[in-house]
């Protein structure tokens, strides 16, 4: 489905034309069901909150009644027992996650299989619980929201209940389960959706590699609370984080991909400056090591696992916000941090081009120690006032990523 502009603008007057043109829901509710691996729950506030914040959105939509699956994969007992995997066992299965109505049923993920069963798995899990909802909420169209194992899981409930099914790609869904053993079934989950979604222009040019039909995806931006992400007096937010000179702050998953390490070892380049990392992962015993190696203890903080409603203040506060990732889609928290007025050093990965258009909203640079320590200190010297820097956040709105979304569903 075609949009006049593109579904990254979803405000102009074509998409708002092209809304009226939906004339199959003259007065009738479009009935999505959101099928989404990738979602928070009590125990991980913190997993998918963007993908939270999307599906909220989309179910407040006046024109949207909205279901949302959010499967949890867990191993075979007696990993189980596991205080990580006991925790997500005891979720209740369905509940009302912030006004929306939520099933939670459980599928297998086997340690050591590479990914290949987890699709069968999640098929098995979800066709009981599915066939009870429809019964009940006959809906039109299932929106999954990650290429795997959401994506061929999708296709293969679409086909049982006759609807269409779209699939949004986001980073690691591709650039990792694209590859190796899963390649195949996300390749066969995208030519078997009615249409997809990517995070960037950058990312609809890696599923086309892929060998993904470059003709049924559109490009979908991220959104950002432009009220609580905005600047702050800088000085004041460094003092409540005791902190005084310049500040650095990186926000990501302590795993390799996200690049910590390559962060950390350039502040030895920028030796009167602050990094806190806001973030958790299975990397913090290593973090912590080299850190303690590089005598930095007292410049570089792990904080763990931030609340997002916490992020705003920290990035706010900060004169520069980096993160070496090795892949990405759009990272939200490149959005969020220019909305803050904070200049992001990051390197050519995903979307970062696309974002990062002039001096203002930051540096994209090498994936090295030298090359970030360089731009940081470059950012540091001739630092850009923060409404220049919000200014590349600005169309990055989540009303905008709402009424695109619809407009792409509706039209499936």
């Amino acid at each position: 489905m075609p949009v006049a502009g593109g579904l990254c603008q979803p405000e102009s007057a074509s998409i708002r034309e092209h809304l009226l043109t939906f004339s199959r829901y003259d007065g009738a509710m479009l009935r999505v069901l959101t099928l989404a691996t990738l979602f928070p729950d009590a125990t991980r506030p913190n997993f998918g909150v963007f993908v939270e914040r999307q599906t909220l959105g989309l179910a407040a939509y006046a024109e949207v009644d909205l279901r949302l699956v959010a499967p949890i994969g867990l191993p075979p007992w007696p990993l189980t027992r596991h205080p990580r995997y006991r925790a997500l066992a005891g979720l209740p299965r369905h509940e009302m996650w912030k006004g929306l109505d939520t099933l939670r049923p459980r599928f297998l993920t086997v340690p050591g299989t590479g990914g290949r069963r987890h699709v069968a798995a999640l098929v098995r899990a979800l066709v009981p619980v599915i066939d009870a909802l429809r019964e009940e909420f006959p809906f039109d169209v299932i929106d999954a929201e990650f290429f795997f194992p959401d994506g061929p899981a999708a296709i293969a409930l679409g086909q049982r209940y006759g609807v269409p099914v779209s699939i949004k790609a986001r980073g690691a869904d591709i650039h990792h389960w694209g590859h190796g053993p899963t390649g195949r079934q996300v390749v066969a989950a995208g030519h078997g959706a009615a249409g997809m979604l990517a995070v960037s222009e950058a990312m609809k040019r890696d599923m086309a590699a892929l060998g993904l039909p470059a003709e049924n995806i559109r490009v979908h931006r991220t959104g950002v609370d432009l009220d609580r992400f905005a600047p702050l007096d800088r000085p004041t937010a460094k003092s409540a984080l005791g902190v005084t000179g310049p500040l650095v702050v990186a926000v990501g998953a302590l795993i390799e991909r996200k690049g910590h390490a390559i962060v950390i070892e350039a502040m030895r380049g920028v030796p009167d400056a602050t990094l806190l990392i806001a973030g958790d992962g299975p990397e913090r015993g290593r973090l912590d090591a080299l850190i303690a190696r590089l005598g930095l203890t007292d410049r570089v903080r792990l904080l763990g696992a931030v609340p997002h409603a916490d992020l705003p203040r920290l990035i706010a506060a900060a004169d520069v916000s980096a993160l070496a990732s090795s892949s990405e889609g759009l990272a939200n928290a490149w959005v969020e941090s220019l909305a803050c007025g904070t200049p992001v050093v990051i390197t050519d990965a995903g979307g970062a081009r696309e974002l990062v258009r002039d001096a203002a909203a930051g540096r994209v640079v090498a994936r090295t120690a030298p090359a970030f320590a360089a731009a940081i200190k470059e950012v540091l010297a001739h630092p850009p006032s923060p409404e220049e820097t919000r200014r590349s956040a600005l169309p990055f709105t989540w009303e905008a990523n709402t009424a695109a979304l619809y407009a792409h569903l509706a039209g499936l």
